[in-house]
């Protein structure tokens, strides 16, 4: 098996900035975290932040495509046409782990809650999180249609719909604020069920 080729210094630095700024937006908020504060928790200088990332909202951007990356939503996962159960299934539970972290979730809420003062970020987060992923997904749904076997009448609210399915109880509750435990067990059925009822409605 392959070793990972290390980070060279950069790389890492990157790494630790990117690591400090999902931490502390979520701890804080974006309006109450500083660039300061970013380069103290990474263990940088102000000015490797912003030799790095430009300024916050490229930071805020760069930490949440960073978390989809995390989670292998990229165009890897759904790079093969012709199996779309094998890859969509992969996709939902993917996409499922990362919509209910906690680190989502807390930004996703902090956004909601400033969303009449600072509408920016909720732009932000649209454009680099979910805009993102719909866009990934619609894509990859023209290319299985090409193959012959699924028809999608419009490919983004296609995508869309299976996105919001993949949320079910457990991502409303957390964005309540409750109890989930009794939902947990069962998660991974409900992901991969969902994408194959997705796929039958869809089928030639």
């Amino acid at each position: 098996m392959a070793l990972e080729t290390p980070l060279n210094r950069s790389e890492q630095k990157n790494l630790d900035i990117l690591i400090a700024a999902i931490k502390l937006f979520c701890e804080n908020g974006f309006p109450h975290t500083s660039m300061d504060e970013v380069a103290k928790e990474a263990g940088v200088s102000k000015q490797t932040v912003y030799s790095h990332f430009g300024s916050k909202n490229d930071l805020f951007v760069a930490a949440i495509e960073s978390k989809c990356l995390s989670h292998q939503l990229s165009d890897g996962i759904l790079d093969d046409a012709h199996y779309p159960e094998k890859c969509l299934a992969s996709f939902a539970t993917h996409f499922g782990e990362m919509i209910v972290s906690p680190e989502v979730v807390k930004v996703f809420k902090a956004c909601t809650a400033q969303s009449d003062t600072h509408p920016e970020l909720s732009k932000l987060f649209f454009d680099a999180g979910p805009k993102h992923v719909i866009q990934l997904l619609s894509n990859y749904l023209i290319r299985v249609e090409s193959v012959g076997e699924y028809h999608f009448p419009d490919a983004h609210h296609c995508a869309i719909r299976l996105c919001l399915m993949l949320f079910g109880e457990l991502r409303l509750k957390l964005e309540l604020g409750l109890e989930v435990e009794d939902l947990l067990g069962d998660r991974e059925q409900y992901l991969k069920e969902s994408a194959a009822m997705f796929l039958r409605a869809y089928k030639k």
